[in-house]
């Protein structure tokens, strides 16, 4: 009996000394998952020349600064530059897929299964998906995979891809953030400063956005929801086509509707530098011409009332974020558009154009072209 008892007692004297030393496994294991940091990926359809991307990168890493994910500006600065960075709360990364430049199927399929391989590698607790291609890909490969995922830049219909059962109740890990497309708030614009302005044409490259892009205004158009008459849809990768058909249909229209561009190949197959389409357009076309994104102004078009690609990332970002805090889920988390950018105006292409400015509202006025070699003021001005 009293060797038992003395067992007993060495048993709960070990166990009070190990409890003592190392504290309960149980509170142990969480006190090193709470020091552990979360693990944030970003993946883009592009390439950070794009100036899209550019804004989408910026309103991500300016939610992550908000809520702090993120310990200072300069850690902002420094992620926008090189893709990664660690904070005290978060290690964050992003990849690209540059399926603007490289958008044949064999390109894009090697593009995924780089994301694929970095994804399975860093297993990120929530994505952010930058835009259609990765929506697409990436999305599906890894829906219902147990992390929140969440996009932005989706054009027209969140529901394409069939990521989500439905916009009320999306059912699944995903949800997002999608472009809804001021089509024809921009032609608006252009009617206040061109009263007499009667069709248009569209322009755009033939990709997934460009087509996408093409399609809503065509829509509209048929409705009869757009100020101006369709007359024309110009669709092709082929640079020479572009221009060839661009040309053709000035005289035909009063106005064109830019889209996309960066799509565009020249006459090997190759993608043209990031600035030589607006280029020749700026230096050949003397027609009106609005846009959809501030960035096409930006680069010497004439207005836009602006889908921001900041407001598209940092919306997006907020709401992942409550899904990574446990807070809400992208199951029960209805995907939205957000509200429109600013009334974007380029001075430059006004005065070439002789447009008469005081007609109408402006909210931000752009005073350089990048389309013409002239470099954005590094304030970042308008």
């Amino acid at each position: 009996m009293r060797s038992t008892r003395n067992l007993k007692s060495l048993v709960t004297l070990a166990c009070c000394h190990l409890f003592i030393f190392y504290g309960p496994i149980d509170s142990q294991a969480k006190s090193e998952k709470a020091d552990e940091k979360y693990r944030i990926l970003v993946v883009d359809s592009y390439h950070g020349e794009y100036l899209w991307s550019q804004e989408t990168g910026k309103g991500f890493a300016s939610a992550l600064l908000e809520q702090g994910f993120l310990d200072s500006k300069t850690q902002l600065e420094a992620f926008l530059k090189s893709d990664q960075v660690e904070s005290q709360k978060a290690t964050i990364k992003r990849v690209w897929m540059d399926t603007k430049r490289n958008s044949q199927p064999p390109q894009i399929s090697s593009a995924t299964k780089k994301v694929i391989d970095v994804i399975d590698a860093f297993k990120p607790q929530l994505v952010f998906l930058g835009d259609d291609n990765a929506a697409n890909f990436i999305g599906n490969h890894y829906i219902d995979q147990g992390f929140p995922m969440v996009f932005w830049g989706v054009n027209g219909t969140p529901l394409k891809y069939n990521l989500l059962d439905s916009e009320e109740k999306p059912g699944h890990n995903i949800t997002g953030v999608y472009q809804a497309g001021y089509f024809k708030e921009s032609l608006a614009m252009l009617l206040e400063l061109y009263p007499e302005a009667k069709n248009f044409a569209i322009i755009a490259d033939d990709t997934a956005t460009g087509r996408s892009k093409a399609k809503t205004i065509e829509a509209l158009a048929k409705r009869g929801e757009l100020p101006l008459s369709l007359n024309k849809t110009i669709l092709t990768n082929d640079f020479d086509t572009w221009k060839s058909e661009i040309k053709a249909a000035e005289p035909e229209v009063d106005a064109f509707f830019v889209l996309n561009y960066q799509g565009l190949k020249d006459k090997n197959g190759q993608p043209l530098p990031t600035m030589e389409a607006p280029a020749w357009y700026l230096k050949n076309i003397n027609k009106p011409e609005v846009s959809d994104e501030k960035q096409f102004v930006e680069t010497g078009m004439l207005l836009s009332v602006d889908d921001s690609g900041y407001n598209q990332g940092y919306v997006a970002t907020k709401m992942g974020l409550e899904f990574l805090l446990g807070r809400k889920s992208p199951a029960t988390t209805a995907p939205l558009a957000p509200a429109p950018g600013p009334r974007v105006l380029n001075a430059n292409r006004a005065n070439q154009l002789k447009t008469p400015i005081a007609k109408t509202k402006v909210d931000e006025k752009i005073t350089y072209s990048l389309g013409l070699g002239q470099r954005k003021p590094a304030s970042g001005g308008r």
